[in-house]
């Protein structure tokens, strides 16, 4: 049976959070949902798996809650289940930025359909920012997009900063075009940038993912593949699974010619963080990839993925 992914976000006013968390994963664990959900004062942000009919009964009953009417959701297929469980966790912020006050309730850049994206992003005018993390960006981005090298969405506030700074000593008022995997975090950042003081600020609706679905490839100006948070690790323009694979010691991406070299050994390191790892750490990895492939022989899965900052 085919199953559907859903990743979806929605920012709302959501005072009663941590009340709701039972009832939700009860009614979600009913359905036989396995994914991770994060709810928080500022709105619920979270990708699931289940059947198509599970999935639509999950979305109906966020879509429930009081302000997550109009929540949206970006949709794929894999064949078989890319989440070993369901998480329902209670969080500060759906999307870890650290700046208070930063509100896309109250203030946040311009919206831009995937279908107009290409003419936004193709402008002179425009400068066009990756917020994602440095491994994501490593992977694939569109062409043109500038990498703030950040390891997580907390550094992004001082990049820009400095960013500004260096734009304001050049005379350069550009529109700001930024964008993220769903949405989340590009939305999150242009609050931030406007609050900062900048007018002409743009993001993505629906991030790369929906990009990826309604742009034909033909037309496309992505380059790569996308990184995603769920087993399937990275998809292609299609959505389809892409070529890499995790490293489980430090949660990054390994590409096809990453598995060639002599510093990757799978599930104890890569050529990322090989360099990191003590004698100690490896001997641990080594006994959890045994675990994993004694799991594997019984055709059962292992619960190795590591937790990573979305």
């Amino acid at each position: 049976m085919t199953v559907r992914i859903a990743a979806f976000y929605k920012f709302f006013r959501f005072p009663d959070y941590q009340h709701r968390r039972q009832a939700l994963a009860a009614t979600f664990c009913g359905l036989g949902i396995k994914g991770s959900v994060l709810l928080a004062e500022e709105g619920v942000n979270g990708t699931i798996a289940g059947s198509p009919e599970a999935i639509d009964a999950a979305l109906a009953t966020l879509r429930a809650l009081p302000g997550a009417e109009k929540l949206e959701a970006k949709f794929s297929e894999a064949d078989a289940m890319p989440f070993l469980r369901l998480k329902v966790r209670l969080k500060r912020e759906i999307v870890t930025m650290g700046v208070p006050g930063t509100d896309p309730n109250a203030l946040v850049g311009t919206y831009v359909k995937p279908q107009d994206w290409n003419a936004l992003i193709t402008d002179p005018d425009t400068v066009l920012i990756d917020t994602r993390n440095d491994y994501e960006v490593a992977i694939g981005t569109f062409e043109g997009a500038i990498d703030p090298q950040t390891d997580s969405f907390r550094g992004f506030p001082a990049w820009f900063r400095a960013f500004r700074d260096q734009l304001e000593a050049e005379g350069r008022k550009p529109k700001i075009a930024m964008f993220c995997t769903g949405g989340i975090r590009c939305e999150k950042a242009t609050s931030f940038v406007k609050a900062e003081g900048l007018d002409d600020v743009y993001h993505l609706e629906g991030g790369i993912l929906k990009y990826l679905e309604t742009v034909p490839e033909t037309e496309t100006r992505w380059r790569g593949e996308c990184y995603v948070f769920d087993e399937r690790v990275s998809v292609r323009h299609d959505l389809t699974p892409g070529e890499h694979v995790l490293c489980h010691a430090c949660g990054r991406p390994v590409s096809p010619e990453g598995r060639q070299y002599k510093d990757y050994a799978e599930g104890i390191s890569c050529a990322a963080c090989a360099g990191e790892m003590s004698d100690e750490q490896r001997a641990r990895f080594a006994e959890r990839q045994r675990q994993i492939e004694l799991a594997r022989a019984r055709g059962e899965k292992h619960m190795a993925r590591r937790e990573q900052d979305a």
